[in-house]
């Protein structure tokens, strides 16, 4: 029995389960005990309705268990099914998640810095658009995407292995004449080594390509002038289409439609990042898939970890392809 009006404490739980206290304070903070001493243990947290104090455990340890996560937005499926991926990694850890829109604005980004530091978080998970972003030495970072230097850890897919694949695949369904299509910003990041991967495979293979690449804030009627310009007697003179995003590859597929060109059937498109309708439905098209959930779990390992550990200051994890109707099956 707990003391009447109080809450339940760990020794209460303890008493109830039949074990050490130190055997409680295992499994409220996830380290490995024996399953029965476990089981006892959550029956007696359930019972008794016991609340860990995270406030008081953060006195303890001087930690918050606050880490925070820095996106665009929430708007693009990608960013939406990444954030929510590391959100799930974070409570698994007992950690939990502050969350920043910066809307791809680099001032934004440090505001939010300084506003997370000043939470006294244990550390940031960033997919930041600022090159020159500053963040205490005593906050660990781990950017996705954005390489800032060998001492801040990177954590990407396989960029240039995935341009590679698209071409390879369109040139394996039968594709004569690709174009390459990017929007996106000028700073130096992981995603541009799609391009590279993308001409690399089209030389080697002697395969004619054109590459048509835009900066964040260009209209997108450049890239429907473009296809306008490529359309010769009713005909699109490519027959396959690498876009850098499946959202570009979407607005690619309407463009086509109103322009009477047929996909697959006239061109085939293969987009970027494996975005899915309702985020676990159909693709939206064929698609060189990031493997957001082992993105996740990489920045949250690599953000927890041992500060005196050594950490790569790139991690690179393998994309696959999935079919999703804009090539020939």
């Amino acid at each position: 029995m707990t003391r009447q009006n109080q809450a339940p404490t760990m020794k209460d739980v303890a008493k109830e389960a039949g074990v050490a206290l130190g055997t409680v304070s295992k499994v409220v903070n996830g380290i490995p005990v024996g399953e029965e001493y476990r089981t006892r243990v959550e029956n007696a947290i359930e019972k008794l309705n016991y609340r860990v104090n995270s406030y008081a455990k953060g006195l303890k340890s001087n930690k918050t268990y606050i880490i925070a996560v820095m996106m665009p937005n929430l708007v693009s499926p990608f960013f939406a099914r990444l954030t929510d991926y590391i959100n799930k990694a974070l409570t698994q850890r007992k950690y939990r998640m502050l969350f920043y829109a910066t809307d791809y604005d680099p001032e934004q980004e440090q505001e939010y810095v300084i506003l997370a530091e000043q939470q006294k978080v244990d550390g940031i998970i960033c997919l930041s658009y600022n090159p020159n972003l500053k963040v205490s030495e005593n906050v660990p970072l781990v950017s996705i995407d954005r390489y800032f230097g060998a001492a801040i850890p990177c954590v990407a897919s396989d960029n240039y292995s995935g341009g590679q694949l698209a071409a390879e695949k369109l040139i394996e369904n039968g594709c004569r004449n690709l174009a390459f299509m990017r929007i996106g910003s000028r700073l130096t990041n992981e995603p541009n080594k799609r391009k590279d991967g993308f001409v690399n495979t089209c030389e080697v293979r002697g395969i004619p390509y054109t590459l048509k690449i835009v900066e964040d804030g260009t209209p997108y009627s450049a890239f429907e002038d473009f296809l306008q310009e490529h359309i010769k007697e009713g005909k699109l003179e490519f027959d396959g289409i690498f876009c850098v995003t499946d959202s570009l590859a979407h607005q690619i597929l309407v463009s086509l439609d109103r322009l009477g060109i047929r996909v697959p059937q006239d061109v085939q498109i293969i987009g970027f990042d494996g975005a899915q309708y309702f985020g676990d439905m159909e693709y939206y098209c064929s698609t060189i898939v990031q493997p957001l959930e082992d993105i996740a779990e990489t920045c949250v390992n690599m953000v927890l970890q041992d500060r005196s550990a050594k950490v790569p200051s790139l991690v690179c994890l393998p994309v696959s392809y999935a079919y999703g109707g804009t090539t020939r099956g």
